[in-house]
């Protein structure tokens, strides 16, 4: 990405309007068990009591109409991704990381404009302000933004309540690739009922191109039995805001996967089949070619 540029949602993307639609998963964990050579971070608890494996992931995935997925590694095992990178090495066909950082480390901005040489790495993804919200607010975060817009980086994350102070950092980056996770809400603002709140605020950061959305982990969101009709209106009011190529089709299937019975496969005709308000055009775009353009995923 050239970051003398200003950020646009809408560049050519000749390269790809010719080819058929790739299905490419937003957001998957994978994992290993807690070993004595790779130990889990200590005080934090997988989505599952099981591995989830990428022989696993693979194996889910059969039928499903699934090419690619992006593995964000879960935070129980730090900021490492030899295990991704595993996964990226046996399937490179299917997999890409977008790397976890420690935000309490300006020093790795030094490593920034190499963060893509290493093995599947297409980006950051950060969601440590979940556990830390005060690092948005006391300077902490301030150096990843200016390092990863002058290094093309696009960045996944995450927040608590805490999404509307993405509105200066957008503005002040405009070509910093910003990819907001899930809607915008974490587990814990669900749970603290933030949920119409900061829908909202994702909404507001609409206006700056620079900002996309991942509509993912509606499993977990949703009161109501596959297909989650209590949410229709929320991606469409989302999907009006932000259009197919700054939202992306996503699982997080790990977190939803104890509480919604829904195969893999209906995960995608939620979109493809259920959801009345896409056009063929718009389904290209969300559930693939947009997050592989933003990513510059070839």
């Amino acid at each position: 990405m050239n970051s003398a540029a200003p950020f646009s949602a809408n560049a050519p993307a000749n390269a790809i309007e010719a080819e058929p639609r790739v299905i490419v998963d937003a957001q998957i964990h994978l994992w290993l068990e807690s070993r004595p050579y790779r130990p889990w971070v200590p005080g934090r608890n997988a989505q599952l009591p099981e591995p989830f494996t990428y022989e696993r992931y693979l194996a889910m995935r059969e039928g499903s109409g699934v090419d690619r997925a992006i593995i964000v590694p879960p935070s129980i095992e730090g900021i490492r991704t030899d295990y991704a990178q595993e996964a990226v090495n046996k399937h490179p066909d299917v997999f890409r990381i977008m790397a976890l950082i420690d935000p309490t480390r300006p020093d790795l901005a030094a490593a920034f404009p190499r963060w893509r040489e290493q093995t599947g790495v297409l980006g950051i993804r950060m969601a440590c302000p979940v556990e830390h919200p005060e690092w948005l607010l006391n300077g902490t975060t301030d150096w990843i933004w200016p390092a990863a817009e002058k290094a093309g980086l696009p960045i996944m994350f995450l927040t608590t309540g805490q999404l509307h102070l993405f509105d200066t950092i957008a503005e002040r980056h405009p070509n910093l690739p910003l990819i907001i996770d899930h809607l915008g809400v974490s587990y814990a603002a669900l749970q603290q009922g933030l949920f119409d709140q900061t829908i909202d605020a994702a909404v507001a950061l609409a206006k700056y191109p620079n900002v996309s959305i991942k509509l993912s982990s509606l499993g977990l969101f949703s009161r109501e039995v596959w297909p989650w009709r209590d949410l229709d209106d929320t991606i469409k009011r989302l999907f009006d805001v932000y259009g197919p190529e700054r939202c992306y089709w996503g699982t997080d299937v790990t977190a939803s996967i104890a509480r919604s019975e829904a195969t893999y496969r209906q995960r995608v005709t939620h979109f493809t089949e259920e959801l009345g308000f896409f056009s063929e055009s718009d389904l290209d775009w969300i559930m693939g070619r947009a997050i592989l353009k933003r990513l510059d995923w070839q």
